[in-house]
């Protein structure tokens, strides 16, 4: 409580020891090793076999294995100690890595449609048996990596930028082995590029999303999920209270929402049940009704609010 201001703060617990995505960093590594196995022997593939797919797909894999590098690197550093300068230390950066995954699926995506264009035009002669063969084992290793990083994908924005793009990879490889099954059984060549223009096609709608999840917490954006209007109701039903003004909810990284609100109580009230347990009622109305854990409330008798400097409110 800050002295003559009446302030109060409520938190639930310590602040966090680790990130959301930190539980999948061992799985994450698992799934970057097998991606750059996979990217070799499919560059390999494509070049023998003369396959825009699949060294389509290995371009992808690429891309997968920086992301993957990136998030690694995101959680290595979000991890760290906070300090006096940086009191929630660089939890932001898996947010920033989650967005440059988006940047590099974007790219991707649109790499792959101009490519697939570019064959339509001039075609090229697809050994088809060598595409099923190198893609067959290329789904193989993405289903692998896929089953690693489906459950951190719904905890972390920053585990869903690597799991799309092991996604993507996943149907990429499917896309290639049809049409490399066209192509042996038809002979019709254009299906290379089909699959090419098919794969661009897939990364970009969920690419898009992500993208407006990622933007969402960089601008602060109220965490998903909560409905101010509602915690503003809820905060207002407790005994004593009168008004909150300054309420604000953000999201720091995934897993790690924050909320702070300047709550108008009876003097009374005040007197007669004490700050601690206005604090805890508080408290404990969030924590149960919302999944927001730390907060900090700044308890204040009626018309204090008239007497803070603007640039508080």
């Amino acid at each position: 409580m800050g002295a003559g201001h009446d302030h109060g703060h409520a938190h639930g617990g310590a602040p966090p020891t680790g990130t959301a995505a930190a539980a999948y960093q061992g799985r994450l590594r698992i799934a970057l090793g097998i991606t750059l196995s996979v990217m070799v022997m499919e560059i390999v593939g494509g070049v023998l076999s003369d396959s825009l797919a699949l060294i389509a797909d290995a371009a992808h894999m690429a891309t997968d294995a920086l992301g993957l590098g990136m998030a690694l690197l995101a959680i290595h550093f979000a991890n760290r100690p906070a300090g006096p300068n940086r009191t929630f230390g660089f939890a932001r950066a898996e947010i920033l890595a989650a967005l440059a995954n988006c940047l590099l699926l974007l790219g991707v995506g649109g790499f792959l449609v101009f490519e697939a264009v570019e064959r339509f035009i001039t075609p090229a002669d697809t050994k088809g048996g060598l595409t099923i063969a190198f893609a067959a084992v290329g789904l193989v290793a993405n289903v692998v990596s896929l089953s690693l990083l489906t459950r951190g994908q719904q905890d972390s924005l920053n585990v869903r930028g690597a799991y799309l793009e092991v996604l993507a990879d996943t149907l990429g490889s499917v896309t290639v082995l049809v049409s490399a099954g066209i192509i042996m059984a038809t002979g019709w060549q254009a299906a290379d590029p089909v699959a090419s223009l098919l794969i661009g096609l897939m990364i970009v709608p969920r690419t898009v999303k992500l993208l407006r999840e990622t933007l969402n917490v960089l601008l602060e954006a109220a965490p998903k999920g909560v409905d101010m209007e509602e915690v503003r109701a809820h905060i207002t039903e407790l005994p004593g209270v009168i008004d909150v003004h300054d309420l604000h909810a953000w999201t720091i990284t995934s897993g790690m929402p924050v909320l702070s609100a300047h709550v108008v109580v009876r003097q009374e009230m005040l007197d007669s049940i004490g700050h601690e347990k206005l604090l805890h009622d508080l408290q404990g109305c969030l924590g149960s009704h919302f999944d927001v854990e730390h907060c900090t409330f700044q308890l204040e008798p009626s018309g204090h609010a008239e007497h803070e400097a603007k640039l508080c409110h």
